[in-house]
């Protein structure tokens, strides 16, 4: 059936939990490039043959005309079906650049989800909001609309030590300890899994 791999691929991909990503189906990826391959082939054959009976392609009404029609639709539905799931997941990698990778390395397995092409654009994407933020002296990782409070308590979810120094204080974050600290200063360690805000 024409189009059922590509419908399974954005099928999966839709599926998933917002924001998050499945591991890059690349076997069935390359199988709806191939049945793209197929349908220009049979398409090109089918343009051929009817200009070698001296058809007008474009006015001709007949099987081959009809044939020819069918593997274009198919051809155009799959490949906007691939460009959906890679534009979609490329959303999702910037926003995680934006979020986890101005900071730090993403966890190993976060990366082993990604195809070769989205870890490097994840690696250029972060480089150049690195060098822009260097640049400008400015932290674009911080939230787009402005805090209530720049202050924020948060728990340890896991046991950081006592080596960090934030901007107006250094504490001892053993795990399960709360603190008070600033927005910005804990932003980082939340987005990362380490920490969580506490609300009320």
């Amino acid at each position: 059936m024409h189009g059922r791999k590509a419908y399974e691929l954005v099928k999966e991909f839709a599926g998933g939990e917002k924001g998050h990503l499945k591991i890059f189906n690349n076997e069935l990826f390359e199988r709806v490039i191939e049945e793209c391959n197929e349908h220009h082939n049979a398409l090109q054959s089918l343009i051929r043959k009817m200009q070698e009976e001296g058809l007008e392609v474009q006015t001709a009404r007949n099987a081959d005309h009809y044939g020819a029609l069918i593997h274009h639709l198919s051809l155009i539905r799959n490949k906007r079906c691939l460009m959906a799931y890679v534009y979609n997941r490329a959303e999702i990698i910037r926003d995680l650049a934006w979020k986890v990778g101005l900071l730090h390395e993403l966890p190993r397995e976060i990366q082993e989800k990604f195809s070769d092409s989205e870890e490097h654009y994840f690696k250029d994407h972060s480089k150049s909001l690195k060098i822009y933020m260097s640049q400008l002296s400015l932290d674009v990782n911080v939230d787009m609309v402005p805090p209530k409070d720049p202050y924020i308590k948060v728990r340890v979810l896991e046991d950081l030590g006592s080596g960090i120094i934030l901007s107006d204080k250094s504490a001892n974050f053993a795990q399960h300890s709360m603190h008070f600290l600033k927005r910005t200063d804990a932003e980082q360690y939340i987005a990362r899994g380490l920490m969580e805000e506490l609300t009320s």
